[in-house]
């Protein structure tokens, strides 16, 4: 019998994924890895994110919304819970840092599940905050 556990990425092992796939910011990552802060880690990405979006590079930040969506798919239980609700909530404040062209590429190169969930938390959002 296998053992589901083993088959997935847990958070050490996600970091070193990360450490690889974000050289800019390899550093960053170290310092929150060696404070067992994986949440920070996430946020990290999503900041470099921003920065690529500010610079355009909109191919970038596709590639790296499907690394996330790798980590997500392999990932254990903790892994998505914080994927869910940092990396794709911020999807919010990555659409602030675009024009309608931009979002819309880059929401059009955002994985099914990604656009479901942010769907998702956005009318969550809107009814416990009751936005409009």
């Amino acid at each position: 019998m296998k053992n589901f556990e083993a088959d997935t990425i847990n958070e050490t092992q996600a970091i070193e994924h990360l450490k690889i796939f974000y050289p800019s910011i390899q550093n960053e990552i170290s310092q929150l890895s060696a404070q067992n802060n994986f949440p920070g880690i996430i946020q990290s990405t999503v900041d470099y994110l921003k920065v690529l979006l500010q610079e355009s590079k909109i191919n970038i930040v596709n590639r790296n919304i499907k690394m996330m969506e790798w980590l997500y798919k392999n990932g254990t239980f903790n892994v998505k819970h914080i994927i869910e609700n940092l990396f794709i909530r911020s999807f919010g404040s990555l659409k602030k840092h675009t024009d309608i062209q931009q979002w819309n590429t880059l929401y059009e190169y955002m994985p099914i599940e990604f656009q479901q969930i942010y769907l998702n938390q956005t009318r969550l959002d809107e009814i416990m905050f009751k936005k409009n």
